[in-house]
């Protein structure tokens, strides 16, 4: 079969990530590499934000922790969700006015197993992400590659981190040493030694980030999440607490790693409520955000540091640049900034080079979708474990 030559498109890449706030629209142009040995180049042309209704937020986060439900009510949350990307893509497409040419969408995370658990005893691993691609292809008449994790993972990986192909693509530096730090529902970074090749990528999962402060605060609060970590900077940091946290397991498991909201999700926020007793509410918000902070710099000091710090006849800079909704929390970033200062690395996020951070995993997926396209690989085993490079996604017609 003759494969496509690489050539540039506008794709609609969508994100609904792990905190099931909403979808993200990204509205990219992707082109091919100048050069035999660079990256595929990225340009963002404008990006829309749509909050999910409390109704249909409250049936994602009830069927991905695991509450009782039926094939039937399954089937149907699937296709209102490719339903409302529809919406979503072609209500960004008019305000912006452009026509993508194909449309690159991650799909809403139900349940996400990176490791072995027997089923009915024999072991194995699975993943799925909902939101049906045909009611896309057919509402838009687009082609649609949707559902990136599988393949990653049937090849051996996590199936996830994915951002860190847009990473490499967009933020390695020929001098510089790069963090890459994505604060969604699960806080993720991307350590980019300078002048690496996807060889030399170390990333992974380090975390829980807006989900736990997220769930903390409809519990406490009856708000989405803390806006601004406006509630979080009232508070104290209960130490003790945060130190029980972080003997968890995962936090000292060695990469490749991912999380979730199997990991992270509302027992843990349970756990994470008992072991405050009857401290102060913003207290309790103070030290989850604490936890993301400290957990990273952890990752940063046991794994990153040494990566990063490989032996050279030049010492190197490195700079950490964040993205995600967490960026917003000015009470997380002061603590990220603070804590990084001790390394010498500068904090920044995205939006200094023209990336908002709330439409990077966006791009992200539409960087995987036109590679999918032109059936080139989209992982990167050295951050995700995968055996091999993998074409990633499944490509619906129109």
């Amino acid at each position: 079969m003759k494969l496509p030559q690489p050539k540039p498109l506008l794709v609609a890449g969508v994100m609904s990530g792990t905190s099931a706030d909403g979808v993200d629209v990204a509205l990219c142009r992707v082109s091919p590499a100048l050069r035999s040995d660079s990256a595929p180049r990225l340009k963002l042309l404008g990006h829309r934000s749509f909050a999910y209704d409390k109704k249909l937020r409250a049936r994602i986060l009830s069927t991905a922790v695991g509450e009782k439900t039926t094939a039937a009510e399954l089937t149907q949350l699937s296709w209102r969700l490719g339903a409302l990307y529809a919406d979503c893509i072609a209500a960004t497409s008019r305000e912006l006015n452009l026509k993508p040419q194909l449309v690159a969408i991650h799909g809403q995370t139900i349940y996400h197993q990176a490791g072995p658990a027997k089923f009915p005893g024999e072991p194995i691993r699975c993943t799925s992400q909902i939101g049906e691609p045909a009611l896309i292809a057919e509402r838009l008449r687009l082609p649609v590659i949707s559902d990136f994790r599988p393949n990653d993972l049937a090849a051996g990986g996590q199936g996830a981190p994915l951002v860190p192909m847009l990473d490499y693509c967009l933020f390695r530096h020929p001098t510089r040493n790069r963090l890459l730090f994505n604060l969604g529902g699960i806080a993720n970074i991307t350590a980019l030694p300078a002048a690496c090749t996807t060889a030399n990528i170390l990333a992974f999962d380090t975390g829980p980030a807006n989900m736990l402060i997220d769930a903390l605060m409809q519990r406490l609060y009856n708000r989405r999440y803390d806006k601004d970590g406006s509630v979080a900077a009232r508070g104290q940091v209960l130490q003790p607490v945060l130190d029980r946290l972080l003997t968890a397991t995962y936090f000292s498991a060695q990469p490749p790693k991912s999380c979730g909201r199997e990991e992270f999700g509302l027992p843990f926020a349970d756990r994470f409520l008992k072991l405050c007793k009857s401290s102060p509410n913003e207290d309790i918000i103070a030290t989850a955000t604490a936890l993301t902070a400290a957990t990273v710099l952890d990752a940063y000091r046991k794994f990153c540091k040494p990566h990063l710090g490989q032996p050279g006849p030049v010492a190197r800079t490195t700079e950490l640049i964040a993205a995600g909704g967490g960026a917003k929390n000015l009470t997380l970033m002061r603590m990220l900034t603070e804590g990084f200062a001790q390394f010498g690395v500068k904090v920044s996020t995205t939006a200094s080079t023209g990336l908002p951070v709330e439409a990077k995993e966006a791009a992200a997926f539409a960087l995987l979708g036109w590679l999918t396209w032109h059936h080139l690989p989209g992982n990167i085993p050295s951050a995700t474990g995968a055996t091999r490079p993998a074409i990633l996604g499944k490509v619906t017609h129109a």
